[in-house]
């Protein structure tokens, strides 16, 4: 029985109710969407999201691919930085692309390495220098945490937006409660002398 009171208790906005506004209903069903939006907008946000950046990794792990480098210039050992020593530094390197032709570039390489290293680059369809690909494990990872972002900024939204909409009709509810009063007030103050 305890369930039940609790239920009528919560849901006592929209039941017949003399002292019920219309401001009351509103309100009522502003958190009901909003929570509706929030449970239902925010797993598919999710979702959609955590797919679509799964897709463009597994697209990019099969577009790029490693190809063999040489250092053009010698890349001393890493410099002390806060936190730390640097252990990776952008250096010139020159690569053969798929395409036959010699191309030359900057990119990130380990330090501590001479001229005429060998180094491991990755390149694009174009053969142009870019970022080695995300594993599938990291990639799943990231997508993960890019869905919960997509559900954390759609949850604000959808809450600043309720937060709003409740903001607004307690400034109505408080005008209302300051007319009337306007109009009760002067009979309640009878003032004796």
């Amino acid at each position: 029985m305890p369930s039940v009171k609790y239920a009528k208790k919560r849901l006592w906005r929209w039941r017949s109710n003399p002292l019920r506004r219309r401001d009351d209903v509103v309100e009522a069903w502003t958190v009901l969407a909003t929570w509706t939006v929030f449970t239902v907008g925010g797993a598919v946000a999710a979702l959609v999201t955590a797919h679509v950046a799964y897709e463009v990794f597994a697209e990019q792990r099969a577009e790029r691919q490693s190809v063999r480098a040489t250092l053009l210039n010698g890349v001393p050992l890493g410099t002390p930085t806060i936190g730390g020593t640097s252990d990776r530094k952008t250096a010139a390197v020159r690569w053969t692309a798929s395409d036959g032709s010699t191309r030359t570039g900057r990119t990130q390489v380990n330090t501590g390495l001479k001229a005429g290293s060998r180094v491991t680059v990755w390149q694009d369809r174009r053969g142009r220098l870019t970022a080695a690909p995300l594993n599938s494990t990291d990639a799943a990872i990231e997508s993960g945490f890019l869905g919960a972002a997509a559900a954390a900024g759609l949850a604000g939204l959808v809450f600043g937006a309720g937060a709003v909409t409740r903001w607004q009709l307690d400034r109505r509810r408080l005008d209302a409660w300051d007319r009337e009063w306007g109009r009760v007030g002067p009979r309640w103050s009878h003032e004796t002398s």
